[in-house]
């Protein structure tokens, strides 16, 4: 059996620590765990591992954020894997720093990278983690508080965070959505 995970971010060294590009730092994280490196492929970087018994494909588009769809596509149909295996792994503005929360399904809630993968697959009906990054941020300050770096009390707590989303993404490998919400949601 085979999953697909996509940690979303944006490329380039400019956008390594930002808040938007938590999904790219969870993706590596379980990429280590699964000792599987990255290489560069295309529609981005590629992990391929194993995780009791099950293949994991782990993957970081290079298509920035608005595009996501197009890697997510092309990778589902290459290694012909179907929607219920695909995790997503995103920033979220309305969730309190850390919080974790997956979900079968969904809207974008204004994300831009899940829209394209919504617009691109036509379909909401695909799981989701969504790391929360609060709201902290003024009126019209939106794009440069998610394109923005870590504060030093996030930053303190930000492995930590890391590896449970990690832990959770792969327990959906392996125990499924319902069996992870109930385990890992809010927690």
């Amino acid at each position: 059996m085979k999953y697909l995970i996509v940690g979303l971010g944006n490329k380039g060294p400019e956008y390594e620590n930002t808040r938007h590009n938590i999904g790219f730092k969870v993706a590596d994280k379980i990429a280590e765990t699964l000792e599987a490196p990255f290489k560069s492929t295309n529609f981005g970087w590629m992990a391929d591992g194993k995780y009791k018994g099950r293949r994991v494909l782990v993957l970081k588009p290079d298509t920035y954020m608005n595009l996501s769809g197009n890697a997510v596509r092309y990778w589902m149909q290459k290694e012909n894997i179907p929607l219920e295996n695909v995790l997503i792994i995103t920033d979220d503005l309305a969730l309190p720093f850390g919080t974790l929360r997956m979900k079968g399904k969904g809207s974008d809630a204004g994300h831009n990278g899940l829209k394209s993968i919504n617009e691109i697959l036509q379909t909401q009906n695909y799981a989701r983690l969504r790391f929360g990054i609060s709201a902290d941020f003024s009126e019209g300050r939106q794009v440069d508080y998610v394109l923005g770096t870590w504060n030093e009390e996030e930053n303190a707590v930000l492995p930590e965070r890391i590896d449970k989303f990690s832990k959770a993404s792969l327990s959906f490998v392996f125990a499924g959505i319902n069996n992870t919400m109930s385990s890992f949601n809010g927690k």
